[in-house]
């Protein structure tokens, strides 16, 4: 099967079509023919060599894809069939990722794609959405409380939104002027400008701080000052800051919510149910993956760049 991966690290122009034989279905797992692969910044990482490889190359990256269900593999228990439309979050390693034609994931690590969604579409929940979700599941707020989104046109930011305004959280994202728009469509209920006084900006708003943050758009400690005392911030790529005030630091890593497929599932109901939105910023072939890595490290991306297979 046809895979995009590197064999040496370096900048977009090091990924290209490599070669790897089909996987089966192991006990415990399910075989996709993948029909569309998300680009998300963790491939880069993946790409260049700011990741750990614990494996020979090539290196192939990728964390959601959606497609065909090919393959049962033993003691598989599910309601899926084979033909199914399914999206699954994937954890590469080595030659295992999703910029691949066919992979072999465990059965708890995939869902139905939503009804009336294509697979391209489909593609962009898995990893975000769940992302969005086990910072929300961290942060543990109640309803009525309120919810600090940065990074909100982003992918996951933009997830978290409509996934706090689902739990019954009141919502402060931020946004450049070009953005607003959009974020108020997400479902934010403040929307405030970005810069040095953001933090104020946020206190206007909420007085005393916001209950809790998701820090999507990785402005690590200084999200703090716009929280209240012993608020909990969420962060991604494991940042964690000092406990003044009380507040509480929570990591996000999405692995460990890689076989929490009863939340993948969630989402896609939540997807039918008109309470998530699918965002293509744009779908590429499989082949064009140099330019797809060239776009989304320009910035701007507003949803998800996906490989088609």
């Amino acid at each position: 099967m046809k895979a995009v991966g590197v064999t040496e690290f370096g900048g977009p122009d090091a990924l290209h079509i490599v070669e790897l034989p089909d996987p089966e279905a192991g006990p415990g797992e399910v075989r996709i023919r993948v029909h569309a692969a998300v680009v998300n910044p963790t491939d880069t990482g993946l790409r260049s060599g700011r990741r750990p490889a614990d494996l020979p190359p090539p290196y192939v990256p990728g964390m959601d894809v959606a497609g065909v269900l090919e393959q049962i593999g033993p003691g598989v228990t599910t309601d899926l069939q084979v033909g199914d439309h399914v999206m699954a979050i994937v954890v590469p390693h080595g030659s295992h990722g999703g910029y691949s034609e066919r992979i072999a994931v465990p059965a708890e690590s995939v869902a139905r794609v939503p009804a009336g969604a294509s697979d391209t579409a489909a593609a962009t929940l898995p990893m975000n959405g769940l992302t969005a979700r086990l910072a929300l599941d961290l942060l543990a707020l109640q309803p009525g409380q309120t919810l600090l989104v940065t990074g909100a046109p982003g992918a996951v930011g933009g997830y978290a939104i409509q996934l706090g305004k689902a739990d019954g959280l009141r919502i402060i994202a931020d946004a450049a002027e070009k953005d607003e728009q959009l974020v108020r469509e997400l479902g934010a209920d403040v929307v405030v400008a970005r810069g040095p006084d953001f933090a104020g900006r946020v206190r206007e708003a909420a007085p005393d701080g916001a209950d809790g943050a998701i820090d999507a758009a990785l402005l690590n400690e200084l999200v703090a000052a716009a929280v209240r005392d012993g608020g909990r911030i969420a962060t991604l790529r494991g940042f964690t800051g000092p406990a003044d005030r009380g507040i509480s630091w929570h990591p996000v890593l999405v692995r460990s919510y890689a076989r929490e497929q009863a939340k993948l599932d969630r989402l896609r109901q939540q997807v039918e149910a008109g309470q998530v939105t699918l965002r293509v910023a744009r779908a590429l072939p499989a082949d064009r993956a140099p330019q797809a890595h060239r776009i989304l490290e320009a910035g701007g991306t507003r949803g998800r760049l996906v490989l088609e297979f």
